[in-house]
């Protein structure tokens, strides 16, 4: 099976980005501007802390989707279901990433939308810190980085600058053309690395991708993860080959049964 040289990584690609409570999330916004720009779809997930600090009518109008930030829809009680987000996702940012939610997610503490998503997700996986340089510095934080980084999260190193706090330091998240470009960077590695892109549409099994909670939304069924890519549509979607014979196709909306 040849393997397609894609110009733009990012082109056709699912980005869910991760945006939390710090002075830095204006920035996200051309962050994520800079993606769709690249053509990617877009997916914003804000922790509650985030919207403080800039407004989701702002993320979506960039985005083209609605952005999530609870686990259920105000008014109308729908679920946003964090296992349908995560594998969706072709890559998963948090940016900027602050200094409580690196550690939750080193830690596992899925008390908010963008962590349980973030536990939810084979994807690879980056995060953009952004705090004062003395949280950066203190050992806590480092050692929480470090748990990320061992578990195979890419950390895009915070800046020196002026900080919120009007102090000078390390700890102003990166400039949203870095973060673009570190995310290419990886996602070109993950290719490298065994995950191959099949010319003329066809099915392509990324071997390292096998994940069990979309099958358990489903039923009781097993097998691993399928993700197929099509040249020019259906850039992303999930495929479970369940036992039975049966495809159980996985998107944003839900799980749908197919005959296989």
């Amino acid at each position: 099976m040849e393997l397609i040289w894609i110009e733009k990584m990012l082109k056709g690609k699912h980005i869910v980005v991760g945006i939390t409570g710090g002075i830095a999330a204006y920035k996200s916004a051309v962050l994520v501007r800079l993606l769709v720009k690249s053509g990617a779809e877009v997916q914003v997930i804000m922790t509650p802390n985030a919207r403080e600090f800039i407004t989701p009518v702002t993320l979506s109008t960039l985005s083209g989707r609605p952005v999530i930030s609870e686990f259920f829809t105000a008014n109308t009680g729908q679920w946003n279901s964090h296992v349908d987000l995560g594998l969706w996702a072709d890559a998963f940012v948090v940016a900027p990433a602050t200094a409580s939610t690196i550690a939750k997610m080193a830690t596992g503490v899925a008390d908010n939308m963008l962590v349980t998503s973030y536990l939810s997700t084979r994807a690879p996986r980056m995060i953009a810190p952004a705090m004062d340089f003395d949280m950066m510095l203190h050992p806590t934080t480092r050692r929480n980085l470090a748990t990320l980084e061992s578990d195979g999260v890419r950390i895009v190193e915070a800046e020196s600058g002026e900080l919120a706090s009007h102090l000078m330091g390390k700890g102003r998240m990166a400039e949203p053309e870095h973060i673009v470009e570190a995310l290419q960077r990886m996602l070109e590695e993950d290719l490298h690395a065994g995950n191959t892109l099949g010319a003329g549409g066809a099915h392509v099994v990324l071997t390292h991708d096998v994940q069990q909670a979309g099958a358990h939304q489903a039923g009781d069924v097993g097998g691993g993860i399928n993700r197929q890519r099509r040249h020019g549509h259906d850039v992303g979607r999930r495929f479970i080959q369940a036992d039975g014979g049966q495809e159980l196709q996985v998107h944003a909306e839900g799980v749908q049964k197919h005959d296989a």
